[in-house]
């Protein structure tokens, strides 16, 4: 699954994350009013997508008015069938943009449905419409907001839309071609930031299209709030999760809610698209949090606010331990053969000679060997030589995107069965985090590719053999 930037969406004021000293500095001298040509637009945060990961790229300095992203590469690990085209990028800022373009609600009418046409037919109102019956719609204005900055997120490829997201497959890449049928709305969500500090964001399930209206048919989960107001939830909904302690090294999963296209916080339904809404959860809010996640029913997004990435790895700090890693000089145990993390610049083709290899069940990391095969039991079924457990016997690679992580440490453990390394604390807490998968499943996932994971604890410690002299 894969984002596309909008060129409207503001840039990312990267001065945040390179100096920590600016954190709480970077208001401008004033801040509800549109930025001033020269200034820095102020970022909101990052959305990182699960199953990508950026490899031998840095950020670019990108012009006002654009987004920024991985330069080179942006892809499953290094892994993405088509490699990059145009706007596509596995992690996205949001950053303040020149002009707010935020919306709020207004005024609302209850009308027929002759008249339905004729009222959302003004491209430059924003409206919510909601069918209630064949004869009636209640229908609700928005009105210019210039205390917020919009930003839309969606399947669509239409200008509103400020990142495209297409659905990824269980396992990592991209699902293609025509027989994919995306289960990912065309508008799928919005997210609002606000242009004062502290720059909060909220999201609201469903995004205005091409003519600025959010449309709820008939067959629509809807209803009318205690306070005479309406709201409704769209057909395979919007999910967020906000992880408990925060993301940083104490953090635990959070629960599952859904969100409805006026933010409220519900309950999950009984699946994904029935028509009866969840219980309403009055103590929580939609307002995203470092380290949210966000599901569109077909891609899961990860929300890091700018205080929150300047606590993760950089890309210089990931490439300096897959140095100390090759500096230790791990050896095959048996073919006594030393190994060697690729660079991550080499992307992700096939192993090379010196690729260390692991059986995930037992993490004993050796060099690449052909005996041991248990061909009944499948083609990737090893037996180990060293404790003699049979089990996957895959390449390990390293994670690349250092948003995905929640501290610096060591790269220590492996996802289970697809061999992505990092830090244990980042291994455990994916590893004991339920994806949404379906219209009712969940399951734990390699954040670095999207595999599903397996075995007990879904991740293994690593047990690396130094050299002999």
């Amino acid at each position: 699954m894969v984002l596309e930037g909008n060129p409207e969406v503001g840039s990312p004021r990267t001065s945040d994350l390179q100096h920590p000293g600016n954190q709480g500095s970077c208001v401008l001298s004033s801040p509800g009013e549109d930025a001033q040509p020269g200034e820095e637009p102020i970022k909101y945060g990052e959305l990182i997508v699960l199953g990508c990961c950026e490899e031998g790229g840095e950020e670019t300095e990108a012009q006002r008015g654009e987004v920024t992203g991985p330069r080179a590469h942006s892809c499953y690990n290094g892994c993405l069938s088509n490699g990059d085209k145009g706007r596509r990028r596995s992690r996205l800022a949001l950053s303040r943009r020149p002009h707010a373009n935020g919306v709020k609600p207004d005024v609302m009418h209850h009308i027929s449905t002759p008249l339905v046409s004729k009222a959302l037919s003004n491209r430059g109102q924003h409206s919510i419409s909601y069918t209630l019956s064949r004869s009636h719609s209640v229908i609700v204005e928005y009105t210019h907001d210039s205390d917020t900055d919009m930003f839309q997120i969606g399947r669509s490829t239409e200008n509103m839309i400020d990142f495209v997201v297409t659905d990824t497959s269980p396992g990592g890449g991209a699902a293609e071609g025509p027989s994919a049928q995306s289960t990912i709305s065309r508008y799928a969500c919005r997210i609002l930031c606000d242009r004062r500090p502290p720059y909060t964001a909220r999201i609201y399930a469903a995004g205005f299209d091409a003519s600025s209206n959010i449309f709820l048919g008939e067959r629509a989960a809807k209803w009318r709030t205690p306070d005479g107001l309406m709201d409704g939830l769209t057909t395979n909904g919007v999910l967020v999760m906000h992880p408990a302690g925060g993301f940083s090294e104490d953090s635990a999963p959070g629960v599952w809610r859904e969100i409805s296209v006026c933010g409220n916080v519900y309950t999950l339904r009984d699946s994904r698209s029935a028509q009866q809404r969840g219980k309403l959860v009055e103590n929580e809010s939609n307002v995203l949090q470092d380290g949210s996640l966000i599901d569109l029913c077909g891609a899961t997004l990860l929300w890091r606010t700018p205080a929150g990435l300047l606590r993760a790895p950089t890309l210089k700090q990931l490439e300096a331990q897959r140095q100390e890693a090759n500096a230790a000089r791990p050896q095959c145990p048996v073919g006594l053969s030393t190994l060697a993390f690729p660079s991550p610049a080499r992307g992700r083709t096939a192993p090379d000679k010196q690729q260390p290899w692991v059986y995930v069940r037992c993490g004993h990391v050796h060099g690449y060997h052909g005996w041991g095969c248990r061909r009944e039991r499948g083609p990737q079924e090893r037996e180990c030589p060293l404790c003699r457990l049979v089990g996957p016997y895959v390449p390990l690679w390293l994670g690349q995107e250092a948003g995905l992580c929640l501290d610096p440490g060591p790269p220590s453990h492996a996802f289970a069965p697809c061999g992505h390394v990092c830090s244990e604390k980042t291994a455990r807490y994916w590893a004991q985090t339920p994806l949404p998968h379906g219209t009712h499943a969940f399951h734990a996932a390699c954040p670095f590719c999207g595999a599903w994971l397996t075995g007990e604890h879904g991740c293994v410690r690593l047990i690396f053999q130094g050299p002999l002299d």
